[in-house]
């Protein structure tokens, strides 16, 4: 359950930006939008959230700082090698932010735990990484490292609660790996569920969106094939059937796809080895024919919703955390809308998944769907900065019309849009 996310000095993001997920004390749409986390002291939290702004804003620079940070926590211990740089990007409008690390920070529920944890980076080394965990509602610091610019050392600090061989895990700790990946790559017991909250956890999808192959794999069995059918129909699309074939793999394939010098490699892997190849199937009006269409053929959107169709039970099913860039792409806005409302609704959505997404389409832009909390708004400041903010800054009326009001300007986020003269 994510509860807060934090970046600072990354990409068009210079100062602290922060997307909550706690709900406030609305009362709109709080049986549906809203669930509890029975830990003491916490408020509600929100199941989705939609971001709004216009093209270049930094929509996209929130999804990628969620990307980086999950991606530096798998891969900062095992795949980089010490001197290795650290492929992060500050704000570089500013002199000083230029040269200051960039900092990630999340507030978050796992195993009924709430944790707080984060890191500042530059391209050379970690320059400060903390861990908070509230057991008992109270918190316990953990660990915490800060590197020195002075003595060129970090300086580590362990609280009584933390557990293991400090002096190994800190001494196997290499500048440009976080302590987190490191010491659950050692076998820390303790941090495991802060480690598994990321890795099992967080979904991100970019502006690529999915690829098919997830729901392709659940169509191979005629439990997965009726879970995606049952999906696809939900959305109103005329699908009857799908049929699945496995096909050996085609080595004259790679001559089209790939260059001569990768194609060695890749006949070894993949010699052999069967692919399912779907089909969707479409009645005909007043006949029992049935015509098969190859995915080619469908529509953007179609294909669009089968490929999130998968990945999409997969959350709810386990309660994920997915974040989406341009949600809205190649689909209808009630496609959109049928995504959203399986989120929103308690009865499907049974284990908390969540839902952070950025989106062009204000036809979604509704309280009959949002409430003024689950609506976030990004823009660039005078300093080419994003500001993201919400829409309860703006302490809308009760049943306001959101979508017109966005697009008269009156909660900004919008593009400026000149005269062209030729």
């Amino acid at each position: 359950m994510l509860i807060e996310f934090s970046v600072t000095n990354f990409r068009s993001i210079q100062k602290t930006q922060t997307l909550s997920m706690s709900a406030s004390t609305a009362s709109e749409l709080r049986e549906n939008n809203c669930f509890t986390t029975h830990e003491q002291g916490m408020p509600c939290l929100l199941r989705s959230a939609a971001i709004y702004g216009p093209n270049a804003s930094g929509k996209s620079n929130l999804i990628n700082a969620i990307a980086f940070m999950e991606k530096f926590i798998f891969t900062s211990s095992k795949e980089s090698q010490e001197g290795e740089p650290i492929k992060v990007k500050p704000f570089l409008f500013n002199n000083v932010s230029r040269s200051q690390p960039s900092e990630f920070e999340v507030i978050f529920i796992q195993e009924g735990i709430r944790y707080q944890y984060g890191f500042a980076v530059n391209s050379n080394r970690v320059m400060h990484e903390w861990l908070f965990a509230y057991p008992e509602g109270r918190a316990q610091r953990w660990f915490e490292r800060e590197f020195d610019p002075i003595t060129k050392k970090d300086n580590w600090y362990f609280g009584s609660k933390f557990k293991g061989q400090k002096a190994v895990l800190q001494e196997a700790t290499r500048i440009n790996a976080l302590f987190l990946s490191t010491a659950v790559q050692l076998n820390n017991e303790q941090l495991k569920p802060v480690y598994n909250w990321f890795y099992q956890k967080i979904r991100p999808v970019g502006l690529d969106g999915l690829h098919p192959a997830f729901s392709t794999s659940l169509c191979k069995t005629e439990e997965g094939k009726k879970r995606i059918l049952g999906f696809l129909n939900s959305a109103d699309l005329s699908i009857a059937d799908i049929s699945v074939e496995m096909k050996k793999f085609d080595s004259k394939k790679l001559s089209t796809l790939f260059p001569a010098i990768l194609q060695e490699e890749l006949y070894k892997d993949l010699d052999g080895k069967e692919f399912p190849e779907i089909k969707f199937l479409h009645t005909v009006e007043g006949s029992t024919e049935m015509v098969t269409l190859d995915p080619e053929d469908e529509s953007e959107g179609t294909r669009r919703l089968f490929s999130f169709a998968g990945p999409w039970l997969d959350v709810l099913d386990n309660g994920y955390i997915l974040f989406v860039d341009e949600l809205n792409n190649s689909m209808h806005p009630l496609m959109v809308r049928f995504l959203i409302g399986l989120i929103n609704n308690p009865e499907i959505n049974k284990k908390n998944a969540q839902l952070i997404f950025s989106t062009h389409d204000t036809s979604v832009l509704d309280n009959e769907l949002f409430r003024r909390d689950q609506i976030w708004f990004v823009e660039k400041d005078s300093n080419n900065s994003t500001r993201l903010y919400p829409l309860s800054d703006f302490t809308p009326r009760k049943g306001e019309a959101l979508e017109k009001g966005y697009l008269k300007g009156r909660y900004g986020a919008l593009p400026f849009i000149g005269e062209m003269r030729f």
